[in-house]
Order: structure tokens, then C-alpha cells, then sequence
């Protein structure tokens, strides 16, 4: 699971990778090319489990935070290359200046005319390619293939010529799949993070902002990032008079990783209790595959309980004798929470 972070320049992205990762920003890293570092994926599930079975190993989900060289606002001649370095992110985290823009939803806007742009030139590029290679003589197989890619793909330079997102033509699963290799960033799920000042904590976001993107975040990142250098009693003190109940980095990132389209598995035993991402809507088998490629190899069935019934009633063979531990098949959509044990 990866995520860049993206943004223009100034909107605070590094400040809100360090807040998201605790990692120290390392400028240098940035402009070369972005830096990178791991975040657990906050889940009192995976704390309750531990607690319980006492393991010798306790595993977060993992989530891959990239920081990425902001884009000039101003000259667009060389955000292309630096949106070429999402493209083999799963999802995009879009930070606006909080602290310091007036027009969030311009901002944001303008945010994704820079990526429909990016695409478009990728697109009209493959689709030039393509138009080249089909007046050549070839065997006809090799020429059907590519007309069928160029089918799709003039469907989608039409829709970002428009200004629209590649996303809202809602393309087939093997319409997907034909242009996947152009990895475009305008099909990606995007979240948006209003990165805030201390003056803006508790009020509520644009309507226009969240017209354009409805489950748009905010957070202070760096007033957050202070409060956490401090003494105990200073940072409760300093937390009542900003009106904070809480740091939110954590719900952040579940938000996050949620509206990317993924959810949480959970094994659990005396050896490891783990979490594994794993995409919404896939099957057991994906499952076993996230756990072992031998797994899903191999697969027979899957034992399975809801988290929930699992924390009420306290051990699998009360579980199993509830009626509540199920046996799945390779085709089982697999729950957020559930617990999985690959047979």
C-alpha cells in the first residue's frame, strides 16, 4: 500500500509526511526524487488481539508514505516529471495550504487540471503510438490487441480534453487492466488534507472545498508535530486552550488508507497476531496471497471469524461451538476485520 504524498510547492507536504511517519525530512531526498517511509496502520484491533493471546510478534498494516518535489504553482513546463514519480503510487494524498491559502477549492482545482494534464500527454503519446503501429503490416491478432487498447484510450483522451478524470468513465475491470501499464494518475483514489495553521483549528472547511471533494481532511500538522516536543502537563495545557481532544495523525491515516479502497485481515495466535492490507473486495485467495504465495497456491479453505464476535465471546473454541467460525471458499469477499486462517 503506497501512497504519495503531492501537493504544490510551500502547501507543507514534508511537514506532513514527518507528521504522518515521524521521520525527519531530509530536503536533499525530496528534490532527488522523493523520500520514503513506512507508517503502521492504527488499529485497536490489532492492540485487543495482542493483549489477548500475549505473542511473540505483534504486525501493524503497513502503509508506504512517499514525499514527492512540489509542483510550481506558476509554470507548468515541469510538473510532468514530477507527477511521473506517483505513477507507481497505489493512491495520492493531496495537502492544500491551509495556513496560509485563501482559495482551497481553486487550489485543489487546479491541483487536478495538473494531473489530467500530465495524463493527457501520456495518453496522446501511447495513442499516436498506437495509430503508427496499426497502418505497419502485422500479423492481425497483434493488430486487433492493439486497436482494442486504442478503442479505450481515445475514450479517455476525450474525457481529460473535457477537463473530466480518466475515473469517471468507470471503465471495466479488463478495460482497466488493457491500459494499466500507463499507470494513470487520474484513476487513482486521491484524499484531500488541508494541511492547517493554529488559527483555523475548529472551523469547518469551504462548502466549495467539499463540493469538490466531500470527505476532504484537515489537520495541523506542524502545530501537532510542536505539542508533541513538549512536557506532558505543557502539551495537555497547550491542547485545552487550542480546543485539541487529540492528535489526529492516526485518524488520518485510517481515513486515508480506507478511502483508498483497502481494508484490514487479521491472523492471530500465540506465534503472531499480524494485520494485512488487502484491496476491498477481494477474495480469500487474495488473502492467502498476501500472507504466503504458497498459500494461495495451495488454498483449500479458510477459517473465518468477525473480529467482533471474536472479542465478545473470547476464545475460538467458544467461537467455533457459537456457530460462529466459519469455513470459506475461494470465492469468499474477504471483511474488513476478519480473522483468517488459511487451510
Amino acid at each position: 500500500m503506497k501512497v504519495g504524498i503531492a501537493g504544490f510547492s510551500g502547501c507543507g507536504k514534508t511537514t506532513v509526511f514527518q507528521w504522518l511517519t515521524g521521520k525527519k525530512p531530509d530536503p536533499a531526498a525530496v528534490t532527488r526524487g522523493g523520500q520514503v517511509d513506512v507508517a503502521d496502520f492504527p488499529d485497536e484491533r490489532v492492540d485487543w488481539l495482542s493483549a489477548h493471546f500475549k505473542p511473540k510478534s505483534t504486525k501493524y498494516a503497513k502503509i508506504t508514505l512517499v514525499d514527492l518535489p512540489g509542483l510550481d504553482p506558476r509554470e507548468r513546463r515541469d510538473n510532468p516529471r514530477r507527477l511521473a514519480l506517483l505513477r507507481d503510487a497505489n493512491g495520492l494524498l493531496v495537502v492544500l495550504n491551509g495556513f496560509s491559502g485563501d482559495d482551497l477549492a481553486g487550489e485543489l482545482g487546479h491541483f487536478r487540471e495538473e494531473l489530467i494534464f500530465a495524463d493527457l500527454e501520456v495518453v496522446s503519446n501511447r495513442v499516436g503510438r498506437l495509430e503508427a503501429g496499426l497502418k505497419k503490416a502485422r500479423p492481425q491478432k497483434e493488430k486487433d490487441v492493439d486497436q482494442a487498447e486504442l478503442d479505450i484510450l481515445k475514450r479517455v483522451e476525450a474525457a481529460l480534453e473535457s477537463g473530466q478524470y480518466a475515473a469517471t468513465l468507470g471503465l471495466s475491470e479488463d478495460e482497466d487492466k488493457t491500459i494499466r501499464s500507463l499507470a494513470l494518475l487520474t484513476l487513482k483514489p486521491e484524499a484531500v488534507l488541508v494541511n492547517i495553521g493554529d488559527t483555523r483549528v475548529g472551523q469547518p472547511l469551504p462548502a466549495d472545498l467539499l463540493a469538490l471533494a466531500a470527505g476532504a481532511l484537515q489537520a495541523p500538522a506542524k502545530l501537532e508535530l510542536e505539542l508533541r516536543e513538549l512536557p506532558d502537563e505543557d502539551r495537555e495545557a497547550f491542547m485545552q486552550d487550542l480546543g485539541l481532544s487529540g492528535f489526529s495523525a492516526g485518524p488520518t491515516l485510517r481515513a486515508v488508507y480506507y478511502g483508498m479502497g483497502m481494508i484490514v485481515f487479521l491472523t492471530a495466535g500465540e506465534d503472531e497476531c499480524r494485520a494485512w492490507n488487502l484491496r476491498k473486495g477481494a477474495d480469500a485467495v487474495e488473502a492467502a496471497a498476501q500472507v504466503h504465495t504458497d498459500l494461495a497456491a495451495k488454498f483449500n479453505r479458510a477459517r473465518v471469524v468477525g473480529f467482533e464476535d471474536f472479542r465478545r465471546i473470547g476464545s475460538m473454541k467458544d467461537v467455533k461451538e457459537h456457530g460462529l467460525l466459519r469455513l470459506e471458499g475461494k470465492t469468499y469477499v474477504v471483511q474488513d476485520g476478519d480473522i483468517v486462517e488459511i487451510l
